[in-house]
């Protein structure tokens, strides 16, 4: 789902995430909808975790915390297929096959792209790095296994911000296309 902003382009639906002020993020977790996505009728919530940079997986550490399955917890990563930009979202106790990411968007190879330049393009710190409102749209792809969630929770754009919502609200408002992307 997008719509259009002022210059008449396409933008994400919930690309107001990355602007929100605490006092719209306690709107959120007191009304369990964010104020873009009442419009499209998706519900969402937002838990504030505390974020360790040491941690071996902030993932497991987020699912940990939350009290739920790691499977449940999605982590947004950053990669190139055949040199363009596209953005995985994954549960956070799997690996992202290349293979399998690069057949998803019809490319021959695929690999991790470096820190800098994730945050660099989507305007977000890694840790913190979300599939919805990045600086730059690229293409998303989804787990297509997280589909079968009631609900998932996914990166909210800052490190320790998490926000639980329907796995396919997610995909639509990320513009996501699911594919088996695991190893």
């Amino acid at each position: 789902m997008t719509r259009t902003g002022r210059d008449g382009a396409p933008r994400n639906l919930l690309s107001g995430l990355r602007h929100l002020t605490s006092e719209q993020w306690h709107y959120v977790e007191d009304h369990a909808c964010h104020p873009c996505a009442e419009e499209a009728r998706l519900r969402l919530q937002a838990a504030h975790l505390c974020y360790d940079s040491s941690a071996e997986s902030t993932g497991l550490q987020a699912a940990e915390a939350l009290g739920v399955d790691p499977n449940r917890v999605l982590k947004t990563l950053m990669a190139e297929v055949d040199g363009t930009p596209v953005c995985v979202v994954v549960p956070a106790d799997c690996e992202v096959s290349m293979k399998k990411l690069a057949a998803a968007f019809d490319g021959k190879t695929a690999s991790m792209m470096r820190p800098a330049d994730a945050e660099r393009l989507t305007g977000y710190h890694v840790g913190g790095i979300s599939p919805f409102g990045q600086k730059k749209r690229v293409k998303v792809a989804i787990e297509q296994a997280a589909l079968s969630h009631l609900t998932i929770f996914v990166n909210g754009g800052q490190r320790g911000l998490q926000i639980e919502i329907d796995p396919n609200d997610a995909a639509i408002a990320a513009g996501a296309v699911a594919h088996a992307l695991t190893a």
